[in-house]
């Protein structure tokens, strides 16, 4: 109860504040530290958790000029703080809280490089709303809103719910646990590992490793298919739980499931219709392995996969379940082999995003949302 009349006060101290971003952006950034209970900037030589932290930009011409960052936490985040004159809901407003965001991008880009670029930049209009953006590799890439685009914006009545402030202290705290590729790598290795589980088990049961492959890919495609709603919700599942104990019937209805999706239209299986799935995973439903037939045991241990969050689970599950389902004699044969994200993005990030973020970096600065250096910046819109 205490906590929420605190949260309370703050919001009310701080809702419609008028007084110029110079002379509240201190002082609102400080009492937000207070409700996050995390400790406020200070004095430091290191220059690593403080208020105008200076930096320097440095220019193409070969020229350079100052500025200072609002608030900046090493490793952490850059604050870009403002006190608009403009409504929100208003064009103006946005495109105000963009050039912020142009600014604070502009600023962590300017950082030495020793000290690397903070995976948050936050824009805060003094209250009214905190906007928050993220680029958890590090390397120079765009900024993008946190966690998506429609719940990035933090309106100060936000600050009530408690979910909203652990985000917040989270990136003051620990920055890196709000990182969605390491949910997503905890819930893809543990779904892998259940998998390779029931692929050993279906290849010890006498099925060939490429039809284990096969059928668990279609398993596979089909749990995610569920959980992003390409299919009814909660229908694979749903299947696997109303035949468990009839393993032949399973078998059958799999199969069904699987070529009306090939198809399109209504499907037995589910007594629903289905979208159609084009492609070559559900063609050829009269071949051998197409739909495996699995024991009480093994179906279990698939309604166990499915009940997993799809949405939060890497592609790379794919090869991950082959390489760590089959051993080095069948991956060769079959040439499964899993490549990891962190290898593709060391080549995908500077040969095909960067140069697209550095085409939309212009397009943006073409109408003036670009990043400017020092103290002319700051003017309210």
């Amino acid at each position: 109860m205490q906590q929420a009349n605190i949260v309370n006060t703050f919001i009310a101290r701080w809702s419609g504040v008028t007084a110029s971003e110079l002379s509240t952006a201190q002082s609102f950034v400080r009492e937000l530290c207070d409700l996050l209970q995390v400790a406020p900037p200070h004095p430091t030589p290191a220059q690593d958790y403080m208020f105008e932290r200076p930096i320097t930009f440095h220019h193409g011409d070969g020229s350079s000029s100052a500025g200072r960052i609002d608030c900046y936490r090493r490793g952490h985040f850059v604050l870009e703080a403002k006190k608009l004159k403009t409504g929100g809901h208003t064009k103006g407003f946005d495109d105000a809280l963009m050039r912020a965001r142009a600014q604070a991008e502009g600023y962590a880009r300017a950082l030495p490089a020793p000290e690397g670029r903070p995976p948050f930049c936050l824009v805060v209009d003094v209250g009214n709303v905190i906007e928050v953006y993220a680029e958890f590799t590090q390397s120079g890439a765009t900024y993008t809103p946190f966690p998506d685009p429609r719940s990035h914006r933090i309106k100060l009545a936000d600050l009530a719910k408690p979910e909203v402030r652990a985000t917040l202290r989270a990136i003051w705290t620990d920055p890196h646990s709000l990182d969605p590729s390491r949910a997503s790598a905890r819930v893809t290795r543990e779904v892998a590992g259940q998998l390779a589980k029931l692929a050993k088990s279906l290849e010890q049961s006498g099925h060939r490793a490429d039809h284990v492959g096969a059928f668990l890919t279609r398993c596979l495609f089909s749990m995610f298919a569920e959980d992003v709603e390409l299919l009814p919700e909660g229908s694979f599942i749903k299947l696997l739980q109303t035949y468990r104990n009839q393993p032949a019937t399973a078998q059958q209805m799999l199969r069904i499931l699987w070529t009306d999706m090939d198809h399109g239209g209504f499907c037995a299986a589910l007594a629903a219709p289905v979208l159609h799935f084009n492609g070559k995973l559900f063609k050829e439903p009269s071949s051998d392995g197409y739909s495996l037939l699995l024991n009480r045991e093994q179906i279990d241990q698939l309604i166990a996969a499915a009940q997993a969050n799809w949405r939060e689970v890497e592609p790379a599950i794919f090869g991950t379940l082959l390489e760590r389902a089959l051993d080095p004699t069948e991956r060769h044969a079959l040439g499964a082999h899993y490549t990891p994200r962190a290898y593709v993005e060391r080549l995908v990030l500077p040969t095909v995003i960067e140069p697209l973020r550095m085409e939309w970096a212009n397009a943006r600065r073409c109408r003036g949302a670009g990043p400017r250096s020092g103290r002319t910046q700051r003017q309210s819109a």
